[in-house]
């Protein structure tokens, strides 16, 4: 799994990008076919806001989610990102 780690607005430090490639394994243990993961971390006045689109076998899954704190946003949108896999995953076995 290759993750593209974006800022706007904001400089990426070393443990923002180690804190959120620890929480896309957490994605990887549910899914194991993703290819590839473009995220976006921006800050918008006291706003921050994550978004993330993933690339897997069969499709691409979108999430956003904002917080006042940044790791609290990427942890709801690892939440996100985490049911909506699931749901891909159930559809694809389904077939």
């Amino acid at each position: 799994m290759q993750i593209n780690l974006t800022g706007h607005h904001i400089e990426i430090t070393q443990s923002l990008r180690n804190y959120v490639e620890e929480k896309f394994t957490k994605l990887e243990r549910h899914f194991d076919q993703i290819n590839n993961v473009h995220v976006v971390l921006n800050v918008e006045k006291m706003q921050q806001k994550v978004e993330a689109k993933l690339r897997l076998r069969g499709g691409e899954v979108f999430a956003t989610s904002e917080h006042s704190d940044m790791y609290a946003a990427i942890d709801s949108l690892i939440d996100k990102l985490d049911r909506q896999v699931i749901k891909h995953k159930e559809k694809l076995t389904k077939h």
